[in-house]
């Protein structure tokens, strides 16, 4: 009797499946421990036929998915550098190469404001529509082969109403692009590890514009000013390689981020307490901030003509450098200290620029004070994206908060170049300065109204146990 039982029992214990409450590695440690103890290495092949095919896809899927996640991630700071290379060739080498072709500053000055009202206007509807797409890489592509089309209808026929067309396209493209890079850091990462990787954002962006200043400048002196639009077009390619070479199943949290609750309608958007608190301390920051830099090279060009030029390049290398390697550390900090904090060190640095711009005159020390005006863009760079995605998050609707901020950046840079040269022009530049700082000071009022976004470590790991 016992005998006929004894390995009917054993056979059943062996083929059946492991209890999932236990786990797989439970389960594999007590066949090991029963084959020990029956000695025989027959059923501990069984098991071993058994165990490893269920184990197997286990233990390789999360390295895999990991080194692809490191690739993709790697892939996203290429396509950073090479998008600020590009974005560069936009900046005042149009100017120059317009001013060589004979234009008159009145149709400079109009395609040039023609772009810049099509980049304000479209900051929502770029948003919204990187919210509604299924696919971010298609349409940073298409985004990204619009400004290469730009770059070479500017080259190629520099008449008005093809440079204005190309204006227009690159501005339109330009409002998709950075809500483009914003959801593709999003969806790697997720919300817990997001400030760190827009750290990296910004430290990349920041050497892709010092890179590219130095080399489309170097371009310009040596072949021509036509042929900088050249190699813009040319730096699309490794942009595009290093966007396709982002995973598209690496890009999932910001899947799984969307469809948390139902998408709110733009008129709830548009009265976040939250979002609007925050846009109006982004505001009055552009208001302080944008009008800085120009007032500066005004200075200098009065001071130190023959020299003007390479003071206003060294105060924008400054900053650059400052970025590159601050930002990886303000995005740590975020995850630290909190949002709030890095505000208010962010509007403390832009007042003490103001106040050192107004009292110093040597061109040594201005440069010197442009290490603050680097504090500034590094803190904002990281901490705009990400406490809009704390503030959207759930909400399906981040690229339109962006949307907004990027529209509250606009205004205030519009209304700051105005109002600094009003008062310039009536009081010197020394009262512009003050008025600049105080505008700063008064930037800080809102951050004060603004709750911290930052979730605590309880919460992120709930959130994950959730997610698991």
């Amino acid at each position: 009797m016992h005998r006929g039982v004894a390995p009917q029992s054993y056979s059943s214990i062996a083929l059946k499946p492991p209890n999932s409450r236990f786990g797989l590695s439970r389960a594999c440690g007590g066949l090991s421990t029963l084959s020990l103890e029956l000695g025989s290495g027959r059923f501990d092949r069984c098991a071993e036929r058994v165990v490893a095919p269920v184990l197997a896809p286990r233990q390789t899927r999360p390295a895999t998915r990991s080194l692809s996640s490191a690739a993709s991630a790697r892939s996203l700071d290429w396509f950073t550098f090479f998008l600020a290379d590009i974005q560069t060739g936009f900046g005042p080498f149009v100017a120059l190469y317009l001013t060589a072709h004979a234009w008159t500053q009145f149709d400079i000055g109009l395609v040039l404001t023609a772009g810049g009202l099509v980049a304000l206007a479209g900051q929502m509807p770029g948003g919204a529509l990187v919210d509604a797409v299924r696919s971010a890489r298609l349409l940073g592509g298409l985004a990204v082969a619009a400004i290469c089309l730009s770059a070479l209808a500017i080259a190629i026929w520099p008449v008005f109403p093809v440079v204005f067309a190309s204006r227009v396209l690159h501005a339109a493209a330009s409002c998709i692009i950075g809500p483009i890079v914003a959801a593709i850091s999003l969806g790697l990462v997720g919300h817990a590890a997001l400030g760190a990787r827009l750290g990296r954002n910004a430290r990349f962006a920041s050497i892709g514009n010092g890179v590219a200043a130095a080399g489309m400048g170097l371009c310009g002196l040596l072949v021509s000013n036509q042929a900088v639009f050249f190699l813009t077009a040319l730096l699309v390619a490794p942009a595009l390689v290093a966007l396709v070479r982002i995973g598209p199943c690496d890009v999932t949290a910001l899947k799984s981020d969307a469809i948390e609750h139902d998408r709110p309608r733009m008129s709830s958007i548009l009265r976040n307490r939250r979002l609007l608190v925050f846009a109006a301390c982004v505001l009055l920051f552009q208001v302080a901030n944008a009008a800085m830099l120009p007032l500066i090279g005004s200075m200098l060009t009065m001071r130190s003509s023959d020299w003007a030029s390479t003071w206003i390049g060294a105060c924008i290398v400054v900053p650059q450098l400052v970025v590159a390697g601050f930002a990886p550390t303000v995005g740590r900090l975020a995850d630290s200290w909190g949002r709030r904090p890095l505000l208010y060190l962010c509007f403390a640095a832009l007042a003490a620029r103001g106040v050192l711009f107004a009292l110093v005159g040597s061109p040594y020390l201005i440069v010197t004070v442009q290490v603050l005006d680097g504090i500034s863009a590094a803190v904002l760079g990281v901490t705009i994206p990400l406490i809009v995605a704390d503030i959207m998050r759930g909400t399906g609707r981040f690229n339109l908060g962006l949307g907004i901020i990027g529209s509250a950046v606009g205004i205030g840079a519009a209304l700051s170049t105005t109002v600094a040269g009003y008062v310039v022009d009536h009081f010197g530049s020394s009262i512009a300065f003050f008025g600049l700082a105080f505008i700063a000071l008064c930037g800080s009022a809102p951050v004060w109204l603004l709750p911290e976004t930052r979730r605590c470590s309880s919460e992120w790991g709930e959130r994950i146990a959730d997610q698991g």
